[in-house]
């Protein structure tokens, strides 16, 4: 009996051309939602917090600049201060040139308490050139009061140039009730158009300090990530674009399970996100460790296949056809799968909770039978394989934020 043949692999699924809160597997009989490359969860890296409003005595910090991005559009507050038409900019980078045909802004929404509204004045800037030079206006708009939960406010569209960064300007409020000083809250910044290819990340080898002394250590080989966290917990996952997926479990009584979506920043530095046992995501970040030579709880990660997890097989959108950027992930996936003895091999596709039941069952059959086809394609002997289409009713994360729903999208690889 082969090795591999008591353990699943799980294989997400990063679709090409969904709106973040859009399902991974759209709607048939509905207008199919589009993907918006400005979320994490799509490869958009949070840079820096500037303007006046980063210079107030209780500033803006990360956690905020990343909520505006995280495909939850529920408001929360970033800044309190006495300068009621203050501008705060939230400057982002693009995994890779990115043309916006659609900026809006959703659930506009005031809480009761007369110290804190909502953003008034909403401009998007892009540029190609660098973070910090060669902006020029996308879209802008002045926001009023939504009168119920799920409202859009469409922003003017100005210029749709390829951009690589984005700065989100946000000024003012729309109820400034007290003069001496208001409390300002936004939401979420969707954005729909087209992106080139994400360029394949390679620097997931080492080690990062986090918050209580909870490092992660992390190797690469390829697509492919294993590493630990916290001590005692074990992680894989695989590489996606820019982001690493993966889930781990801590290797304690508990056996309390985490997944995460990380990305290392230019300046080195790990960011993402990360849940817990099915909790909020929270973010998750810490500068490199230089010392690395002593990590002992590292493994060489094992080949793709049965017992291995992997996201990165992105497909078309609305459809079962393999997009080209998937094939260093596919190929990895085969070299693990040939070597495996096992008399069967399933494939099962899973789903986000967004669309319709009937559709989203029938979308994770036909792309979970592309993969088992593009398996066979290249050497796998057809008789052994077999396609399951499973659709939303097993997710291993929250599908209230484009995070979560990104982790659920995927396929498990069970061998027998």
């Amino acid at each position: 009996m082969s090795r591999h043949r008591a353990r699943a692999v799980v294989v997400g699924i990063a679709v090409g051309c969904l709106l973040a809160g859009s399902p991974l597997f759209a709607q048939e009989e509905e207008t199919p939602v589009r993907i918006d490359y400005l979320t994490f969860a799509q490869g958009a890296i949070s840079l820096a917090i500037g303007g006046p409003g980063a210079e107030v005595e209780r500033p803006p910090h990360h956690h905020h600049q990343l909520h505006w991005i995280d495909g939850n559009p529920l408001p929360r507050g970033f800044i309190a201060t006495s300068d009621l038409d203050i501008s705060t900019e939230f400057t982002y980078q693009l995994p890779a040139l990115t043309t916006f045909d659609r900026l809006a802004v959703p659930n506009v929404l005031e809480v009761p308490s007369p110290g804190t509204t909502f953003t008034r004045y909403v401009e998007v800037h892009g540029s190609s050139v660098g973070h910090d030079e060669g902006y020029e206006l996308l879209a802008s708009g002045e926001l009023s009061t939504h009168q119920r939960r799920g409202e859009v406010t469409e922003l003017t569209i100005a210029a749709t140039p390829a951009v690589r960064w984005v700065k989100l300007v946000l000024r003012g409020g729309i109820e400034n009730l007290n003069p001496d000083q208001m409390g300002f809250e936004f939401s979420e910044i969707i954005g729909n158009g087209t992106q080139e290819p994400k360029p394949f990340a390679e620097n997931f080898t080492g080690a990062w300090s986090g918050r209580r002394e909870a490092n992660i250590e992390l190797v690469q080989d390829g697509p492919v990530v294993t590493g630990c966290y916290d001590r005692q917990g074990l992680l894989e996952g695989t590489i996606d674009g820019n982001l690493l997926r993966a889930h781990g479990v801590d290797q304690g009584r508990a056996k309390t399970p985490s997944v995460f979506i990380l990305t290392v920043l230019d300046n080195g530095r790990l960011t993402g996100v990360r849940s817990t046992n099915g909790g909020p995501f929270g973010i998750y970040t810490g500068p490199p460790v230089d010392d690395v030579e002593n990590l002992d709880c590292l493994t060489p990660p094992q080949p793709l296949g049965c017992g291995s997890t992997v996201y990165g097989i992105s497909f078309d959108f609305d459809s079962a056809t393999i997009n080209t950027e998937s094939e260093e992930v596919l190929s990895k996936l085969y070299e693990g799968l040939s070597g495996d003895e096992s008399a069967e091999i399933l494939i099962k596709g899973h789903t986000s909770s967004e669309g319709s039941d009937s559709y989203n069952q029938a979308l994770s059959e036909r792309r979970a039978q592309a993969v088992v086809d593009d398996m066979v394609r290249r050497g796998i002997e057809a008789g052994r394989m077999r396609a399951v289409g499973i659709g939303e009713g097993e997710p291993i994360a929250s599908n209230d934020d484009e995070a979560g729903r990104s982790l659920n999208r995927r396929v498990e690889i069970e061998c027998r």
